[in-house]
């Protein structure tokens, strides 16, 4: 079996699983990117949170840095 065979072969296979896949609905799509949206800015502001008073734990530990 020669490489463009190959290649023929693998692209009708690929073809094939993509028919099998059940894509999302739109309002499916909607809904899903809003949950990350919303979950990623939630994670973002508690890190932001937690550095900062991690920040300023840091800060009274040891001082507002050399010399200072």
């Amino acid at each position: 079996m020669n490489v463009l065979e190959k290649i023929k072969r693998f692209l009708k296979e690929v073809v094939a699983e993509l028919r099998k896949v059940t894509w999302p609905t739109k309002d499916e799509l909607i809904g899903s990117t809003i949950v990350v949206i919303v979950v990623s800015l939630v994670i973002a502001i508690f890190i932001g949170i937690v550095d900062r008073i991690l920040g300023f734990g840091v800060q009274a530990l040891f001082g507002s840095g050399l010399g200072g």
